[in-house]
């Protein structure tokens, strides 16, 4: 995955950007604030933001963002307060995952009610950008984001943390848009399984001090 760091200045601040960029239009599910869906994309971006962001507008600063880093075309960008230069990795059988591991703020994801989790903490969030080498079929795709998940909170528990993750985790997998595709994204499949294994270890490798 070939990965590139962008610095942006904003305010007084100097902040970097990882940016992935692709040759031709991939195949794409996205949760980002920018992007998000299904369909093809031309670039990934993560950036940095400082621990008290606070905009209501994600989408639309993201978009300013890719405009001015002169990326063409439709994207997906997300958005952290860790610090994306300490990003982890993990492969698999051709899987290629980068992830941004913030986890200041850890939930059960069927946790009781709590007024304060109405409120978005940056800081907290697990980003994951997945690379697998050969097409899935859109609904291997939706199947592989679960997967995804699932191998994200078994790494988190693995990690000693009582918790699934964090109020604000997103998640973008992409696969060539060509050729027959692949039709299942489960845990035990051929891609879903290799994926699996390169998001535990990119997201443990996160957590860890």
């Amino acid at each position: 995955m070939d990965l590139q760091i962008r610095l942006r200045r904003e305010g007084a601040r100097e902040l970097p950007v990882l940016l992935l960029r692709f040759a031709a239009p991939m195949r794409a599910i996205a949760s980002s604030p920018h992007g998000g869906g299904l369909g093809p994309r031309r670039w990934v971006l993560n950036a940095q933001v400082p621990p008290d962001y606070a905009r209501r507008d994600p989408d639309h600063h993201l978009n300013k963002l890719a405009v001015s880093l002169g990326l063409p075309g439709r994207g997906v960008g997300f958005l952290t307060a860790a610090d994306v230069r300490r990003r982890t990795t993990g492969c698999d059988g051709g899987v290629e995952v980068t992830a941004t591991v913030g986890l200041d703020h850890c939930v059960l994801a069927a946790a009781p009610p709590d007024p304060a989790a109405n409120r978005a903490h940056l800081a907290g969030t697990v980003n994951l950008i997945a690379l697998v080498p050969e097409r899935l079929s859109d609904a291997a795709l939706v199947n592989a984001m679960a997967t995804a998940t699932e191998a994200k909170t078994q790494a988190i528990r693995d990690a000693g943390l009582t918790a699934t993750g964090t109020p604000t985790d997103a998640l973008c997998i992409v696969c060539p848009d060509e050729g027959r595709p692949h039709s299942f994204g489960g845990t035990r499949s051929l891609w879903g399984s290799r994926l699996a294994r390169a998001v535990h270890a990119a997201v443990l490798a996160g957590a860890k001090p």
